[in-house]
């Protein structure tokens, strides 16, 4: 099969396209045949330097995928061949990821893809929409009439994040660089602020009457989280997807609930999140062929993305 490899750790070049084996399913596992594969800040990472996942070149990398069960495991009773499915793979010791036509994954998983995305849709949804989910609606638990501060609005799992926010009735600021505060507007957002040139603090100030916000999501890591305690009333959630640094010791004086979010592989959150994806639709920047990998990852690490990049594995 087609796979694109990572031949050592280190720039977008190391990706080489190579013919290897056709892997086979284990007791419990599928065997699917990638339609689309996501692209993802972690697959950079670990691209970069990922021993710390556990990670030895050569390795194909890629854990977002939509494609169609091609073969079922010993056990696996809930899905059969021709199955369209879609899912995120372990990043952790995962020596065979989804930059490949095959994909053995544990079926435990893996869900139904929508009927109301296409593949290349579906493909961009898992692990960016999964996070999204996590600390929107499981962990902030965002309510109608709230307000929420999503930092990095525009990006893979910021866009996912305001759409979820809607959905779920509350007023939404959204951060984003000048150049996607037009995607910010494009997803409804209430208040798009433009975090080069305003003080988005001062911004939430203003549009809140000094009150403050609910909630805070944080996609964008630093000391962003630490800054938005004062413009979070009390009691108000607060949640990141990256170490967060700062004095957060105002957070403790105000009531403040701070989470982290990691994402755990599971059904059951691409099963609750399947009615939703009927109206909320993933921000794809572009679809590139499977063997222009390189430049999708040269894409994710200039900082100013706006939604995903998805590859074209099979036709």
């Amino acid at each position: 099969m087609r796979a694109m490899v990572m031949t050592d750790f280190g720039g977008p070049e190391v990706f080489e396209l190579r013919d290897v084996p056709k892997p086979a399913p284990g007791i419990g596992e599928l065997l699917v045949r990638v339609i689309a594969a996501g692209t993802n800040p972690v697959d950079a990472k670990i691209r970069a330097g990922g021993s710390w996942a556990g990670i030895t070149p050569p390795a194909i990398l890629g854990y977002d995928a939509s494609g169609v069960v091609e073969a079922v495991g010993l056990g696996v009773t809930e899905f059969k061949p021709g199955d369209d499915v879609f899912y995120t793979a372990e990043v952790f010791g995962n020596q065979e990821g989804t930059y490949a036509e095959y994909n053995v994954v544990p079926a435990a998983i893996v869900a139904k893809k929508p009927p109301s995305l296409s593949h290349f849709e579906a493909a961009a949804v898992p692990l960016a929409g999964g996070t999204a989910w996590e600390g929107i609606v499981r962990r902030i638990k965002l309510r109608v009439g709230e307000t929420i501060l999503i930092h990095g609005g525009a990006g893979g799992v910021g866009s996912f994040a305001v759409q979820f926010a809607k959905a779920s009735g509350a007023r939404v600021l959204a951060t984003a660089g000048p150049e996607n505060q037009e995607t910010l507007r494009d997803l409804e957002t209430d208040v798009p602020i433009d975090y080069r040139n305003s003080d988005v603090f001062e911004v939430v100030r203003k549009a809140t009457a000094g009150r403050g916000v609910d909630a805070v999501f944080d996609t964008a890591g630093g000391d962003l989280l630490a800054h938005s305690i004062p413009v979070t009333r009390p009691f108000g959630r607060l949640a990141t997807i990256l170490g967060p640094s700062g004095d957060f010791t105002q957070a403790y004086l105000r009531n403040h609930t701070i989470h982290g979010v990691f994402l755990i592989r599971e059904r059951a959150r691409l099963e609750e999140m399947t009615p939703v994806l009927a109206r909320v639709r993933p921000l794809i920047d572009e679809v590139l062929p499977l063997e222009k990998v390189a430049e999708a990852h040269r894409r994710m690490e200039s900082g100013h993305g706006r939604g995903k990049i998805v590859l074209q594995v099979a036709a």
